[in-house]
């Protein structure tokens, strides 16, 4: 039988694969203008989120287990500026994020959930690290999903289990 440790490995990783594959189920519902447009002045685009979460997977996941997840070259206050990037560089970026990732936790070791990180400065273990970052994209994967609906409205196509229409 695998260990908890080994069965913590296998259900993250999981769990990223479904959250960037409903993201992506989404952005094929979505034309390029559509990745940048936003309900409100102070709201995030699609095209924001994309380079949020990759510049924190950047961020996050180089050198996971020596060095501070907030790596001194990431500009995050850049990441919130929709600099109407093309389809195709979105798309780089948001892939490239995600080979960090899924890179780093294909390397991890059972021992290594246990070893301390280090998030800003702060000393967490590194199963704490991964359940933050569970928790930064879920909730990111939620927003690019409840844009999407809402630009998409009835042509929106579910990506879970469809509400039951009452009569």
């Amino acid at each position: 039988m695998k260990s908890f440790e080994e069965q913590y490995l296998t259900i993250v990783n999981t769990q990223f694969a479904h959250f960037k594959e409903r993201a992506e189920l989404a952005f094929t519902q979505l034309s390029d203008e559509e990745l940048h447009w936003k309900p409100s002045e102070e709201s995030n685009t699609i095209a924001i989120i994309i380079k949020h979460l990759s510049g924190n997977m950047h961020s996050r996941w180089v050198d996971f287990l020596t060095t501070d997840g907030e790596k001194s070259y990431r500009n995050r206050d850049n990441e919130f500026f929709d600099e109407q990037l093309s389809r195709e560089e979105l798309m780089h970026t948001w892939d490239s994020g995600w080979q960090l990732l899924f890179q780093t936790l294909g390397s991890l070791v059972e021992t290594d959930l246990h070893k301390t990180v280090t998030l800003r400065n702060q000393k967490i273990t590194a199963f704490s690290a991964i359940q933050t970052e569970i928790a930064h994209i879920s909730y990111h994967i939620g927003q690019i999903l409840y844009i999407g609906k809402q630009i998409k409205d009835k042509e929106w196509t579910i990506l879970s289990i469809a509400k039951i229409k009452l009569k």
